[in-house]
């Protein structure tokens, strides 16, 4: 694996790691203030616009929840996830992500999921 592709990887893990254990300060990690996380709600830009975002992403999937990985694709700096997620209040039977990451970042994030309220 080219080394952009290893790095690209390493901050995709290291998000899903911090992601699974709903811990949004470690996620700030892979962010600077110039990166964006793209919704199907309109672009948001910042640190703390996107902490926002994921303080209430981990209200509906807390700690805990069902996550199953059901591809990822690495090439160069872009990465791509799709994926299916269970909490007490909410069913995701799919969800997709988009990372490029630059210089360690996570530069753009796309984000598309169904999500069915309980």
């Amino acid at each position: 694996m080219e080394a952009v592709e290893t790095k690209t990887q390493e901050v995709v893990n290291h998000h899903l790691s911090a992601f699974g254990d709903a811990d949004v300060n470690e996620i700030l990690k892979d962010f600077t203030e110039d990166s964006e996380l793209l919704t199907p709600e309109g672009a948001l830009k910042g640190l703390n616009v996107i902490r926002s975002f994921y303080e209430e992403v981990f209200k509906i999937v807390p700690k805990g929840s069902a996550f199953e990985m059901k591809q990822m694709l690495i090439r160069n700096n872009i990465a791509y996830i799709a994926w299916a997620c269970e909490s007490s209040s909410v069913t995701i039977p799919i969800g997709a992500d988009s990372f490029i990451v630059e210089n360690g970042k996570i530069k753009y994030q796309t984000l598309g999921a169904h999500i069915i309220p309980k």
